[in-house]
């Protein structure tokens, strides 16, 4: 499936959706990109999965922004991999850190840098102790195996749409 078809269906499934998150925040080692990026040189020419750029264009039509959560021990190279993808301007937030927090520092600092509350955000990471230290914050979070594709952002999005729901529905209580 080329960019612009993946792109054309994500948009047809978020255009299903009344509640949709304010920010969506990724990974990057085996969420956007099929690597470790601290595995490779700064001279290398990186690569998404291949729905990825599709996923984020259509985020960004639709006017939902992105962000990074990433604990890579080399921003350097993860920034400059962002730089030679095009895409490092696409992120209104990059906290790109080590960290032993399992990822909950790094929503804090998205948190202060762009205001969104944690349960206006959906979370994509390939590893289950990241999603679940920030589920705790609120956050609606997915477990991706094999990168972002078409059949996490469903899930992810229904998933956040149900959150919506009961969370709206014991504020009226």
């Amino acid at each position: 499936m080329g960019e612009e078809t993946v792109k054309e269906e994500a948009l047809q499934i978020i255009g299903v959706f009344q509640a949709l998150p304010r920010l969506v925040v990724f990974d990057l080692d085996y969420t956007l990109w099929p690597f470790y990026c601290e595995c490779c040189s700064k001279r290398e020419v990186p690569f998404l999965y291949p729905h990825a750029m599709g996923i984020l264009n259509a985020l960004k039509d639709k006017g939902i922004d992105v962000a990074i959560a990433s604990r890579s021990p080399t921003p350097n190279i993860a920034k400059t991999f962002l730089d030679k993808l095009g895409i490092q301007t696409m992120f209104v937030a990059q906290e790109i850190f080590s960290s032993w927090t399992h990822k909950t520092e790094h929503f804090q600092r998205i948190h202060r840098r762009t205001g969104v509350p944690f349960k206006s955000m959906l979370f994509f990471d390939d590893e289950g102790r990241n999603a679940e230290a920030v589920s705790k914050m609120g956050v609606t979070s997915i477990l991706v195996d094999n990168g972002i594709n078409i059949e996490k952002l469903r899930l992810g999005l229904t998933k956040f749409a149900h959150a919506s729901v009961s969370f709206n529905r014991n504020q009226v209580e």
